[in-house]
This record gives structure tokens, sequence and C-alpha cells, in this order.
């Protein structure tokens, strides 16, 4: 877990530079500072006293397991146990905690204070498109159920009322403080790095004409692909309905035509074998449980026609050549941030899922994608690293790809 010198060090743009669309919650003076605040606080934290941690393990909390245990930790479980009773760590670790709180309840007031425009926007945006698809009568995943992911009350499939958007409302302004805007504009870097990945295929000859993207949330991700490819069929499934409706909506006022929102379970989807010349999911196999994961993997063999694509985007896994302490400190999500399948999913071979869901094993590779962003507008993400904690710094992704 590197840390960026002073020199390297830039300050994020202003919240006021997020892109705006027809659903997007518009903010006050305060709400804006305390975005603003929030973003900044991020950052100083993770550069400024994150590489702290590292330092109290090495001086201090290292040397007396050492000298407790007559050897070194030899998990990164063993590592948070240690860390979890030194005073600096806990410091750390709940400064991060309140601000991701904070800034979902400053994204939730924003969204209440105009709950039933936002709502009303969006369901006068849906009205009458056969490109939302829901389904009340969904079954809701347990592993989705159970938790509020990233400490977002409600996590993403909670409506208080008829047609409520809210709690994507409340996500999609947020999530600018998490990564310090290093998303681009409209917190869509990972779906831009996507499209530029697809231009370099274009080049193979790899043309995709009907995508598939799991866990779609708002869209941030597949929207810049159907822009950049509006004569691609795309259909984006999730099991939350607020974060459908809102996805819809928000495509719909950027002039995007091409995609079908629909409420589905990713693990088992009803179209045909071979049904999609690519499938994609961006951070979202962290978010499954350890049996649905397989599940999902497996849909994605299914659904993907021979000589077509997977794309995985992911954080690292935890292998044996990186450091235990670098591996407790990517962990802190699965027991501070709401993120129990965390861990768990960056622990297993996803490339033996793969194989076992019927990939050839001479397909499978790995890639690392970038987030594109407007550089005029976020100068900092000209800086790169893989840690995601190292916040002023473009996000970088491990991408598992597999053709079939």
């Amino acid at each position: 877990m590197s840390s960026m010198s002073s020199k390297s060090r830039k300050t994020p743009p202003g919240w006021h530079v997020i892109g705006k669309h027809g659903v997007f919650p518009k903010a006050n003076h305060d709400e804006t500072a305390r975005f603003n605040f929030l973003t900044n606080l991020n950052m100083h934290v993770a550069q400024e006293v994150m590489p702290g941690v590292q330092s109290a393990y090495e001086k201090r909390a290292r040397p007396r397991f050492e000298s407790d245990k007559g050897r070194p930790p030899a998990t990164r479980q063993e590592v948070r146990r240690l860390m979890e009773a030194d005073p600096y760590y806990q410091t750390w670790s709940s400064l991060r905690r309140n601000i991701m709180e904070m800034r979902q309840q400053n994204g939730r007031s924003l969204a209440y204070r105009q709950w039933d425009q936002l709502n009303q926007k969006a369901a006068d945006l849906n009205s009458g498109s056969t490109q939302l698809q829901l389904d009340p009568a969904l079954p809701l995943p347990r592993y989705v159920s159970a938790v509020d992911i990233h400490c977002m009350p409600g996590c993403y499939y909670t409506e208080y009322c008829e047609d409520d958007v809210s709690v994507a409302a409340n996500y999609d302004s947020g999530i600018f403080v998490t990564t310090a805007g290093m998303l681009g504009k409209y917190s869509d870097g990972g779906g831009q790095a996507i499209v530029a990945w697809l231009h370099e295929q274009a080049k193979q000859g790899f043309k995709p004409k009907r995508i598939l993207d799991m866990g779609c949330t708002v869209g941030h991700n597949i929207v810049p692909i159907a822009q950049a490819f509006p004569e691609t069929e795309i259909v984006a499934v999730d099991v939350a309905a607020p974060v459908l409706r809102y996805a819809h909506a928000r495509a719909k006022s950027l002039g995007v035509e091409n995609i079908t929102f629909r409420q589905a379970n990713a693990e088992s989807l009803d179209y045909a074998d071979g049904s999609f010349d690519l499938v994609i999911t961006c951070m979202f196999l962290h978010e499954l449980s350890s049996t649905a994961l397989p599940n999902v993997i497996n849909e994605t063999h299914r659904l993907t026609r021979a000589g077509g694509r997977v794309l995985h985007i992911e954080q690292p896994q935890f292998t044996d050549d990186m450091p235990l302490f670098e591996q407790f400190m990517r962990d802190w999500d699965s027991r501070n941030n709401n993120e129990p399948f965390w861990g768990t999913m960056h622990d297993i071979d996803v490339f033996a899922l793969m194989e076992n869901a019927g990939f050839a094993r001479s397909k499978l590779s790995s890639i690392g994608l970038t987030a594109v962003v407007d550089e005029s507008l976020f100068p900092s993400a000209g800086d790169t690293d893989d840690a995601a904690e190292d916040y002023g710094r473009k996000p970088a992704w491990h991408v598992y790809v597999a053709e079939k």
C-alpha cells in the first residue's frame, strides 16, 4: 500500500463539476460544501493518515507479535486481530467508517429534500417505455437484503413509496466522495475504460452487437458503452427496482436509447444459450455470496455465444505474492464497510470458477484497466495506482477476461 509524495498530491475537483442529468438531485450551498469537505477529508485520511498504519504495524504491532509468538503473523486474519488493538489503526479505521456514514447522511438528506420532485422526474422519463422492465414478484436474494452495503441505509433495493428512486439518487450523488472524483464527471470512468478496450478489440475483429451488463445499479458503466456504440443492443440487469428506475431515467435524459433495463437475478436469467456477444460485470462479483458467485459465473458462460467474450472488472485477488499487510488493508471493507463477501471473493480462484463453468483455461486471461476521465476537469487523474485507498490517483482494476 504505497503513499504519494507531497509533490504528487493534488486537490480533487469540486463536487459542482459532477455531471448533471435529468434525475440528478440539486444541491444547495451547504450540501455541496459537505460533499467537498468529505471528499478532501477522505483524501487526507488516505494520503496523510493511512501511511502511519503501516508504520504502526512494522514498528510496534508486528515486533510485539513476533516477541510473543516467536514467529511473524501467518495470515491477514492474524494481522487484523493484532492491529484492531492498536490505537493508531483504530483512529484511521474510525475516520474511514465515519466518512462513509457522513457521505450517506448527506446524500440521503439531499435526496429526501427533493423526494417528490426526483420521483416525479423519473416517472415522467420512464412513462410508457418498454425499455424499463420491472418484476415486483422477483425474490430478493438474501445476500442483498441481509446488509446495507457500503453503509447505505436501505441498500440498493428499499422503496419508501411508489416509484421511489431515493436510494439511487443518494448513491449517484455521493459516489464522488468515495472516489474523490477520480471516476470522472459522470462517475463512469470504468465504463469509459471498457469503451477504450472495445475499440482496441475492434481492431482485431471483435465487434459485439449484443451486450449484457450484470449488476448495473444506476448505469454508470453501461451508459458510456451505449453512447459509444449506439447500434449495439444492450441489456442491463439488477435485482433492485429503485436503481433501475433511476438508471433508465438517467440514460434517457442523456439521450441513450439502446439499453433495456431489466429487474432480474443474474444467477438465473431466461435468455437462450449464446444470446450475447459480450457479458460484463463491474465491481459486482465481490457483492455476491459464495453460493451466488459460481451461479453467476455459470450464467456468463451459458449466455455468451461461441467466440464471444466475458469481462469481469474487480480488485486484485489475494495471493501468496501479496504481502499480508496489504491483504489486511484491502480487506478492511469486509468488516468495516458492510461488504461481507469482499474478502471471500478475493480469496477465491476466479479463473478456476470460470474453468468449472466451461471456459477453456487457454482462453482465460487478466488485464489491467484504468479509469478514463476528462483530465481537463480531473487533473489529478494523471497519476495511477492499484491501491483503491490511494485517493487522488486514477483507479485501476484487475480484469478477468474469457473468450468462449
